[in-house]
């Protein structure tokens, strides 16, 4: 049976569940807010029971092209950051996904620009879910709103990643790291054996024991012609994973005349806000995007058709925003209220300003 551990933080839940998830390697370098999955990982020596492998690289380029090395080796392989360590590594993830190799990304964000806050933020959105790295590019995006969240995200990271060879990301916000609550850890998956490997990964680069072609991985192709034939099969594969893999929770939207839009943080803001809204005869209702891609756009679409308005509810100057105004098509008011640099937002501010921004031109 899975363990219940008490108080444990959403970074601590990322490195036991990586542990129990029968990771194979963790590449990553420290940085505030998320240094404690590096820290757990190196307490919890899991080189003496699993065998797993836990590096902290000179930098977070050398960490990122560490877990290129070893996802071309088929391995359960996952590296972690916080805003501009992640911003280091874009250019390492955009050959992982052009290469088409699994592994798995993990973002506690921090404020920005630059070197910014040490305090959370949600402003690398467009980063993550645009392809922050060059090219035509998508990483299926978790987004969790508890620690939870946090340690059963990891499993179904590399199940993902695996699934349709593309690097998954779990991108939290610097509260949800910190947190601390209780989290049912995952059971545990045995790492597995190079056999096993070879026969999930046939593509993978261990060295040929049969008289196969060699196994070339790489993001390079001159010929202009077959790259453009590369990039039209990503964009099968993504429309494919839009088509199975949307992920989201409705919160009292079935009578609601306005709808609340949050990930992360927000979104457990926005459940009391909820809760605020509804005391004062308010019908009020919220959607939390589980993956910010795919975005759950026919889940809002549908929800056009019976609500006023969406207020869409971010730490940041607004980026979620965009998809969710894709997603209503013009049919009903979209507005924004966030807040910057580390800020948070209580939930009495986000009722205050629903009823100032959305219900009082409605």
């Amino acid at each position: 049976m899975a363990e219940e551990i008490k108080l444990m933080k959403g970074n601590e839940a990322i490195a036991h569940a990586a542990i129990r998830a029968g990771a194979d390697g963790y590449f990553g370098y420290p940085i505030t807010p998320q240094s404690e999955i590096l820290e757990t990982l190196t307490e919890e020596h899991p080189w003496d029971t699993t065998g797993m492998v836990v590096l902290q690289a000179e930098s977070e380029v050398a960490a990122i092209n560490m877990v290129y090395g070893g996802a071309g080796c088929g391995k359960r392989v996952m590296t972690s950051s916080s805003s501009p360590g992640m911003s280091l590594k874009q250019e390492g993830v955009s050959y992982i996904a052009g290469a088409e190799l699994p592994c798995l990304l993990v973002n506690v964000m921090r404020g920005g620009p630059g070197l910014g806050t040490i305090q959370p933020s949600q402003a690398d959105y467009f980063q993550t879910v645009k392809g922050g790295g060059h090219g035509d590019y998508r990483l299926i995006t978790l987004a969790p709103n508890s620690v939870q969240e946090m340690a059963d995200f990891v499993p179904l990271g590399f199940e993902l990643a695996f699934k349709y060879r593309n690097p998954a990301i779990i991108l939290a916000d610097g509260i949800i790291g910190q947190m601390m609550e209780k989290v049912r850890l995952p059971d545990f998956t045995p790492r597995r054996t190079e056999d096993e490997i070879r026969k999930e990964c046939p593509w993978a680069t261990l060295g040929r024991k049969d008289k196969r072609k060699p196994n070339v991985i790489t993001s390079l192709e001159l010929e202009s012609s077959i790259m453009e034939q590369n990039n039209e099969r990503f964009q099968a594969k993504y429309k494919e994973i839009e088509a199975n893999e949307v992920r989201y929770e409705e919160i009292q939207t079935a009578d609601a005349d306005y709808i609340l839009v949050a990930f992360g943080s927000s979104a457990r803001i926005c459940q009391k806000a909820v809760e605020l809204a509804r005391a004062e005869g308010l019908r009020v209702g919220l959607l939390r995007p589980i993956t910010l891609w795919p975005f759950p756009t026919h889940a809002i679409q549908s929800l056009t058709s019976r609500v006023k308005g969406f207020l869409v509810a971010e730490l940041n100057a607004g980026q979620m925003i965009e998809d969710v105004r894709l997603a209503v098509d013009g049919k009903v008011p979209v507005v924004h209220y966030g807040r910057m640099g580390g800020m948070l937002f209580s939930p009495n501010e986000i009722v205050e300003n629903l009823k100032k921004l959305l219900i009082k031109h409605s």
